[in-house]
């Protein structure tokens, strides 16, 4: 008995402290709901901006190792804001920590125009974690291969900038520099990155070697494929959009055989030669990229002729993909 009390004095003095500190941080007084509401939502951006630096403190130590690790002790370079602190630490003595910040701080100040001011303050904040480490903690020199270098240099690197862009942030300033530009100019992100890139490492080759360019541009390579893989996920999704006049068969068979959801879209008739009367229902599903050919043999058996579209889904989140197919 004396438990149970104990129990309720405890939640009834959870509740009111979290009342009277929702009264002081409003002004107001309001019902439980509301209250409950407000922490609840509070309680998922702490756990969301946990799970974000977690992620961008894994970024940063994998990029870390990726340049004083593989790149930097073989002067070898990458592309964007992280290729000109290496080209520059390479002409230069100055550390390569100090680099980092100075070259990132006019994107960073450019952000706050384009990105706005949180996640500028996030971006300074991971580019500033990626200094320290580079500056405080020491990594080992894995190898001079130089095609191992480019490779797996380009790898850690790519690896931590994708894990950083998961978690909110960049820690290469040119993407903020290449959207600005895109907005104002009517190009492209790639295309202004890969003009930013072709400058950088046309200096190198100036600068350094054409050799020491050619095995840099590798290790870009290798970094940019590396962030897609991260950012994108390891699976490749497709959106397959589905009109036929037998619907409600290819609709059971998604969801009974594959085990795969399906949203039903109400559609209007448009000029065409199916010669349908009735306005068409269109669906619409998620698979993974395994799953097409499934998806066209169970299609084909009920309808041949059904309209089927496909196209590529970079990444997603809830419903029934994440679920295992029925067999």
């Amino acid at each position: 008995m004396s438990q149970i009390l104990h129990n309720f004095f405890k939640k009834e003095t959870q509740k009111r402290l979290k009342r009277q500190t929702y009264k002081y941080l409003h002004g107001e007084s309001v019902s439980d709901y509301r209250v409950a509401k407000f922490w609840y939502e509070w309680r998922i951006s702490v756990i969301r901006n946990v799970k974000d630096w977690i992620l961008i403190s894994i970024g940063v130590f994998s990029a870390a190792f990726g340049l004083k690790g593989f790149l930097l002790p073989n002067d070898f370079i990458d592309g964007g804001a992280v290729g000109i602190a290496l080209l520059s630490v390479v002409l230069t003595d100055w550390p390569l920590w100090l680099l980092l910040i100075v070259v990132n701080t006019p994107f960073i100040l450019l952000g706050i125009k384009t990105m706005g001011r949180k996640f500028a303050l996030k971006t300074a904040l991971a580019i500033g974690l990626l200094a320290l480490v580079a500056a405080l903690v020491s990594f080992p020199l894995v190898t001079h291969e130089k095609l191992l270098v480019s490779v797996f240099g380009g790898f850690f690197l790519g690896a931590g900038i994708g894990m950083a862009v998961r978690g909110g942030a960049v820690i290469d300033g040119t993407e903020i520099l290449a959207l600005a530009l895109s907005k104002r100019v009517g190009l492209t992100m790639g295309d202004v990155i890969f003009g930013l890139n072709i400058l950088i490492f046309s200096a190198a080759a100036y600068l350094l070697t054409v050799e020491t360019a050619m095995y840099s541009l590798l290790a870009y390579m290798a970094a940019a494929k590396t962030v897609d893989f991260v950012v994108e996920g390891v699976e490749e999704y497709i959106g397959v959009t589905i009109i036929s006049p037998k619907f409600q068969e290819i609709k059971l068979r998604i969801v009974e055989q594959m085990g795969r959801g399906v949203t039903v879209f109400a559609g209007k008739k448009g000029v065409g030669r199916s010669g349908a009367k009735d306005d068409p229902q269109i669906l619409f599903t998620v698979i993974t990229r395994l799953e097409i050919g499934r998806l066209n043999a169970e299609i084909d058996k009920i309808d041949p002729n059904a309209f089927v579209v496909m196209h590529s889904i970079k990444d997603m989140r809830g419903g029934m993909i994440k679920r295992r197919p029925l067999h």
